[in-house]
């Protein structure tokens, strides 16, 4: 675990604490906080992606040094329970692996919320195999046939005489919909393959990584900010038979030639103003999209 991460953590346990001490202790006779509407309004709940939830963070922290009177509170969970709690109204800012769905969208501006969508990084998705599988390079097709089970067994992409065991995020991952839609599916709108009935199910990085650590026959996807070199082994990937195998990184992911990487987004319950507006601004300003370079995601070109 990198030093910044560490410390990252670190930081939101205290932020916790503090806004826990903040809730039992200092209020008045009209239930506000000492601070009243003002002390509010320099509070931050930020929740969703769990690809997103170290950078955020890391941004919770660096941002503490740029202004100390903000605090901001950073959970994951996944993309779906961040979209969620944007539309039920509780939390600030959702992080988000995938664009909100229309049907989000929707029930959203049933309940008033009118949800602004910022892009605040690229991932590079990386295929990830056990470091002892001799297979390299993947074609998307090929991905799409092993996840849906008509390609059984690693010897069928030059790999040994054995089963493939799939690894995938659970349902409710931003990433995991991400994958369906544009590897299994191939980003084809009217395809309606789905994950084969016997992929494994992981709720976070971590499980991918203790899995595929232990059965040299798994194959599972990361962001590549989360990938392990000690224990996984990074599979070039191309679009086609007719296209170059690429590995994921940085670079590749900035200049587009790596197929798998993704927008990551924040969305906001309506334009934000005030200490909304400055944070996520820094969080798409140069020291912000310094951070996301140094996790290991790609930071945003000068267009984004």
């Amino acid at each position: 675990m990198s030093e910044r991460i560490y410390r990252a953590r670190m930081f939101f346990l205290i932020v916790l604490l503090a806004l826990s001490l903040a809730a039992c202790g200092g209020a008045t006779r009209d239930g506000e906080g000492a601070g009243g509407e003002q002390e509010a309004n320099r509070a931050i709940q930020n929740k969703g992606s769990d690809t997103l939830v170290n950078l955020a963070l890391a941004w919770a922290e660096a941002y503490r040094e740029v202004d100390p009177s903000v605090s901001i509170a950073v959970t994951g969970g996944g993309s779906g329970t961040g979209i969620a709690a944007l539309i039920n109204g509780t939390v600030d800012i959702a992080n988000a692996s995938r664009k909100m769905k229309e049907k989000e969208i929707a029930a959203a501006q049933e309940n008033g919320i009118d949800p602004i969508e910022y892009t605040v990084a690229i991932d590079a998705l990386a295929i990830v195999v056990n470091l002892e599988n001799p297979v390299s390079e993947l074609t998307i097709p090929q991905l799409a046939d092993i996840y849906t089970g008509r390609i059984t067994n690693w010897k069928d992409v030059g790999g040994n005489d054995a089963p493939i065991v799939l690894l995938s995020r659970e349902t409710n991952s931003g990433t995991h919909v991400y994958f369906l839609e544009e590897v299994v599916r191939k980003g084809e709108k009217d395809n309606e393959d789905i994950f084969a009935s016997q992929t494994l199910l992981m709720p976070s990085s971590v499980g991918i990584t203790s899995e595929l650590r232990r059965n040299p026959n798994a194959i599972g996807y990361d962001g590549f900010g989360y990938v392990d070199p000690h224990h996984e082994k990074l599979i070039a990937v191309a679009k086609d038979d007719e296209s170059p195998y690429v590995m994921p990184s940085v670079a590749s992911g900035s200049d587009g030639s790596y197929p798998i990487a993704r927008d990551l987004y924040m969305y906001t319950a309506g334009e934000p103003t005030d200490v909304m507006a400055e944070y996520l601004a820094w969080v798409m300003g140069e020291e912000g999209q310094q951070i996301v370079a140094e996790l290991g995601f790609v930071p945003l070109p000068e267009e984004k």
